[in-house]
Parts: structure tokens; sequence; C-alpha cells
């Protein structure tokens, strides 16, 4: 992206203008302007800033761009038993795996000085640490900082002695992470119109993992981070669409097959055989009952579903129900939130 940029100031600082011929002969004249002054010499930074700010222009411009992730990990829980995609965070970008949980509403990783967080991981994929020193464009927030009674609707937090905005999180397996809110780059491929695909970043706030407990500890299927797919206002969605940079809606397609993957954009997907449902509002409380056996014949024992508890989402499949013997359970109740 940067090359049409240097080239154009190139031109500027050779010649004052460009001469166009045409079929006839007739000569045309274009005047050229300079970008920078002459009076000293342009840095690679300020051409990489100007081309960020005319790249949001452009893409501002467009209402339905749309944000593409890829999807790997499968629903069966004795291959992966989650689903995962990648993101890359901070300058120069660091890229990490994250688990997609719709159930949840922020993005975390682990952070460099994380206690307790894994250091492998047995589903074959190299573990990362954000290290916000490492990143010229990280900062973290402060308490006063109005985001950071955004990240109280999603969690407990608090102020730290170094005036930075904590959070913890609990999930329903009994696992459990706390860190501290930074503000970072992400790094996209951002679609627009029909075809045009671009490299895009944006500002957001995440999730800087300082501790973690229970199953997020545990190397078998160990991942970064988590990314909240929730609809409070630090969910990466609500950030980017507050920017224009998406719509406020995500799409996704999981695949069931033992290869797993799938599709997931922030955005809207154009498919005329497309059906939407409506999300439960975050400040209503629904109380579900039904039995596991139920669920089998209603879906057929070769689905899985998922369901929310706790603010994170689970896959179970009936295979998985089998194999426990738990096909006569008693009633599930659970809470949405």
């Amino acid at each position: 992206m940067l090359s049409p940029v240097v080239f154009l100031v190139f031109l500027c600082v050779i010649s004052p203008a460009a001469a166009v011929v045409g079929d006839g002969g007739m000569t045309m004249t274009l005047q050229l302007e300079r970008a920078f002054p002459t009076s000293h010499g342009v840095e690679l930074s300020q051409l990489k800033a100007r081309d960020r700010v005319r790249h949001g222009r452009i893409l501002q411009q467009f209402s339905n761009g749309v944000v593409d992730f890829p999807v790997e990990g499968t629903y069966d829980p004795f291959l992966v038993g989650l689903y995962f995609t990648r993101v890359q965070l901070g300058s120069p970008p660091k890229e990490f795996y994250v688990q997609i949980d719709t159930g949840s509403d922020v993005l975390w990783v682990s952070c460099a000085s994380c206690n307790g967080c894994p250091t492998s991981s047995g589903l074959q994929i190299q573990l990362e640490f954000f290290d916000p020193s490492s990143s010229s464009t990280a900062r973290p927030i402060s308490c006063s900082d109005q985001r950071c009674a955004l990240g109280e609707q999603s969690s407990d937090s608090g102020c730290s002695a170094r005036n930075q905005c904590g959070y913890t999180f609990q999930y329903g397996d009994g696992s459990g992470t706390s860190g501290y809110y930074v503000a970072d780059l992400m790094h996209f491929d951002t679609i627009v119109g029909n075809s045009l695909t671009t490299n895009s970043s944006a500002p957001v706030v995440f999730g800087c993992s300082t501790s973690q407990t229970g199953d997020l500890t545990k190397p078998d299927r160990a991942i970064d981070g988590i990314f909240g797919f929730g609809q409070q206002g630090l969910s990466v969605i609500a950030q980017l669409s507050s920017q224009g940079v998406t719509p406020n809606v995500f799409s996704h397609c999981l695949k069931g097959s033992n290869g797993g993957g799938g599709i997931l954009v922030l955005g809207q997907i154009v498919e005329p055989n497309l059906v939407y449902t409506p999300l439960v509002p975050s400040q209503y409380v629904i109380s579900f009952m039904a039995s596991l056996r139920n669920f089998i014949s209603f879906l057929g024992v070769r689905d899985c579903f998922q369901f929310f508890f706790a603010e994170k989402s689970y896959l179970i499949c009936a295979k998985y129900w089998h194999s426990k013997g738990i096909l006569g359970s008693p009633l599930i109740k659970s809470h949405l939130r």
C-alpha cells in the first residue's frame, strides 16, 4: 500500500508537472502539488500515518464492510471441543489464537506477566504472550478513562495501585481470569464492496490477562485467550462499529464435520436465504428448563446444540451424552444475561 504513495512523492520531487499525449497529438498538462515540504526529508512513519488516514476515509464510505477471520477447531469434545480464530494485535503485529465465545463480551489474551498461564498447547499451536512494552501503540486504560466504565458491565473490575483499569471474569466451568485493559491496534482484512480486500487496522480495548485458573491453565486445549462476541460496549464488534469500520453485527457458520473450521466475519453477509434470529436483550434474565433426553429427540442423536451458562457458551453433542451415560439426567436450569 505504501509503494504508490512513495512513488507519487518521488514524482513531485523531480517534476512539477506531467504531460499526457492523446490520440490526436494534443498535449494536456496536469499540475502536481507537493504533499510535503522540500526543506526536509520525509520519514516513512509520516507516509504510513498519512496513508492510514486516507485509508480510514475510504473505509468510512462503505457501510457494508466485512472483517474476515479464519476459523479452526471442531465441536467434537473428543477431538478439540472448541472453535478458535486468530487475531493480530500491537505494533508490530503479533498473532494470537483465541477461542470464539458468544457467551461473553470482551477480547482478552495472555499477558507477558501472566501467572498460571500455560506455555504449550495440545492443539498444535504456538502460544504467545502480549507484552505492552513491546508494542509502540499500546496504551493502558486508566481508572478514570470512560472506557473503564464500559468494562464494568462485563466483569468485576477494580483499580490497581498503578491506576490501571482491572477486570475479573469467572466462567461457568469454574475457570477464571483477571488482568487489566489496554488499548492497541487490531490488524485485519477488510472486504468492501464486492471484491476489494485491504489490510486494515483499528484501535480496540482488550484485556491483558495476568492470572488464570481452572481449565484455562490446562495445556491439552490451551489457547492464548477468548474472543467475546457479546453485546456490551467493550466487545470488539461494538468498538469497530462505533468507528464506522463494520456494522454492529457478526455472521458465522461452524462446520459440523470432523475436519471442523468454518466462517466468521464481523459485518453482514449478503445472502438471499440468510435467516436472522433476534438476540435476547442483556437486561432480561430468562430461565429455561429442559431435559437432555428431550433435546436429543428434538435435534436428532447426531446433532449438537449450543447453550449459555454463566456468560459462557458451550457446545454439547449427543455423542458426548451417550458416552457419559447422562441421557436420563435431571432438568438443567440456566440463566441468560
